[in-house]
């Protein structure tokens, strides 16, 4: 008998469809909310579809982020510089995004929401500590960080 492969995080959660509809009906509650909304009173409208397609090949979806204009990391992490976010803004952008996998039903088995939550946070404390550098400190040729469960496979590498 031959061992399934074990399913990349985005492939548990549904694929783009499903991680799509994650960040759309996540920003349509952020302006409503006393915290980010004024975060994010001047993104477009089409926000959720960026972030949908960089958290989708982070965690093991096709490029459809980097795959587009040459993006990378070191991109994402150039939207976050001088915006000075807090921990309050982090905590609840985690939780509301959280609430909403919870609303849509996403897997919530253990073994999956442990490695989204660690994601979730490791990506979100990485923001609010490049929000307050004003020159990006991720070389643009790194390659996008890859979520596994439980584990981090990519280029970064504490000090």
């Amino acid at each position: 008998m031959t061992a399934q492969p074990v399913p990349t995080l985005y492939d548990w959660a549904g694929g783009i469809d499903r991680i799509r509809e994650l960040f759309k009906a996540f920003y349509t509650r952020v302006p409503a909310d006393p915290i980010l909304g004024p975060v994010f009173a001047h993104m477009p409208a089409d926000h959720f579809e960026t972030v949908a397609h960089f958290v989708s090949e982070v965690l093991g979806g096709p490029k459809l982020y980097s795959g587009e204009s040459l993006r990378g990391h070191s991109t994402m992490v150039g939207e976050h510089l001088n915006r000075h976010l807090t921990q309050e803004q982090r905590r609840r952008w985690v939780s509301l995004l959280l609430e909403t996998a919870d609303d849509l039903k996403l897997p919530d088995d253990p073994e999956f929401r442990s490695a989204l939550v660690g994601y979730l946070e490791w990506g979100s404390r990485l923001a609010v500590l490049n929000s307050t550098a004003t020159e990006n400190p991720v070389d643009p040729s790194a390659a996008m960080p890859r979520w596994g469960w439980g584990e981090v496979k990519g280029p970064y590498t504490p000090d």
